[in-house]
């Protein structure tokens, strides 16, 4: 064979092997984008259910949900697609094997460590996403986030009325009730509360207008009734007071509204987390660094769970997969929490689980070659056996 032969067998080898590649990387990228979506949509509807409940019973402005779920869409994310990258690619392969399409391949030359090869290079893409997720994205996201949190915590119970319904007080121990409120929702007009006192004793206040006032200097929050009465007493009694006044100021309880409230690691930026010694910053910096290797370790780990004979099933080996999957991230948190208590060292806490699943993956991926060079035995040199003695 030429010069010129050889290398036209070397470029159709390289076509070949391009659309081998590039049928697989569709494969796994069309599976785990499915995947992905179907999780995502399970874990935002949770998280949006509770902000929903909480908007019900008035501790939440409604008008925020969407922007909070919006900002933590980065940190849903960076959870989300390395198990869909992993289920993706248990769902790709295992539908190559069932269909005998891995056979194929390996009877024309494909082997084991072309497959690995050809599912890293997806793998290193996902990889660069959540890596860009994880160190850039969600930080800003989560602060953002927190922020609005934080914001609604310092609410007042009045800042959650809705005109013309009588909403229940936070306590659970009255109703309050307005007719109409400004457009920044701090001053109100015909006004009703309604409350349980000591024993068994009511309280009904009714008052023409009211607003919120924030103190200059203290930053407490009252609430200044105008022109209104206070009625006290016990239901079916006679014997109540009344209490009529023109201007009525009554402190109003929230989260401390003055207060600077401290910034979690989470929040922090990696330029603030890469110069700080405190154990949250440090176990938090390598827990970013640690997702992108996640989603490298999860594609060494899916491709020999994925291999599946026909006859046991495509989904024969999906639920311990999945468990594995589940015990590694379990390891990988618990390992975080516990390099933030000071128990181990981040290598040895964080680095080592990803060391210990890394090493698994790279048994399970050579346990078959392994095994075919123990159980093959060279032919023994034939015995020449003419003329011997016939039994």
């Amino acid at each position: 064979m030429n010069c010129k032969q050889r290398r036209k067998r070397r470029c159709v080898n390289k076509g070949i092997n391009l659309i081998i590649f590039r049928y697989l990387a569709r494969e796994v990228l069309v599976t785990m984008l499915a995947v992905s979506s179907v999780l995502l949509l399970i874990t935002m509807s949770g998280r949006f259910v509770k902000y929903l409940a909480q908007a019900a019973a008035g501790r939440m402005d409604a008008d925020v949900l969407f922007a909070i779920m919006a900002y933590r869409l980065p940190g849903f994310l960076e959870l989300v697609v390395p198990l869909g990258l992993f289920i993706g690619i248990l769902l790709a392969y295992g539908r190559l094997y069932m269909e005998s399409e891995m056979t194929v391949l390996s009877a024309c030359g494909f082997s084991q460590r072309d497959l690995t090869f050809y599912t890293l290079v997806p793998g290193c893409i996902v990889a660069l996403f959540v890596a860009v997720l994880a160190m850039f994205i969600t930080p800003l996201g989560v602060d953002r986030a927190e922020d609005i949190l934080n914001e609604q915590k310092r609410r007042s119970e009045f800042d959650g009325l809705n005109p013309g319904r009588f909403m229940p007080l936070r306590s659970g121990a009255g109703v309050s009730y307005s007719e109409s409120l400004s457009s920044d929702r701090k001053e109100m007009q015909e006004i009703f509360m309604a409350g349980r006192g000591s024993g068994t004793e009511i309280t009904v206040i009714k008052a023409l207008s009211g607003k919120q006032l924030d103190h200059p200097e203290f930053g407490q929050r009252y609430l200044v009734l105008e022109n209104g009465a206070r009625y006290q007493g016990k239901p079916g009694s006679k014997k109540y007071r009344v209490t009529e006044f023109d201007v009525q100021a009554q402190y109003l309880q929230v989260d401390d509204p003055g207060a600077v409230l401290p910034r979690k690691a989470d929040r922090k930026t990696m330029t603030e987390l890469w110069g700080s010694d405190k154990l949250d910053d440090v176990a938090t910096l390598h827990w970013r660094f640690s997702l992108p290797a996640l989603v490298l370790v999860v594609s060494l780990l899916a491709v020999p769970l994925s291999r599946t004979n026909p006859r046991q099933g495509r989904y024969f080996k999906m639920i311990p997969a999945i468990l594995l999957y589940i015990v590694y991230l379990v390891s990988l948190n618990a390992a975080r929490g516990a390099v933030e208590d000071g128990q181990v060292s981040v290598w040895l806490g964080i680095w080592g689980v990803h060391g210990g699943f890394l090493s698994l993956a790279v048994v399970l991926l050579m346990l078959p070659g392994w095994l075919r060079r123990s159980s093959y035995r060279p032919n023994e040199t034939p015995t020449n056996t003419r003329g011997a003695t016939r039994v």
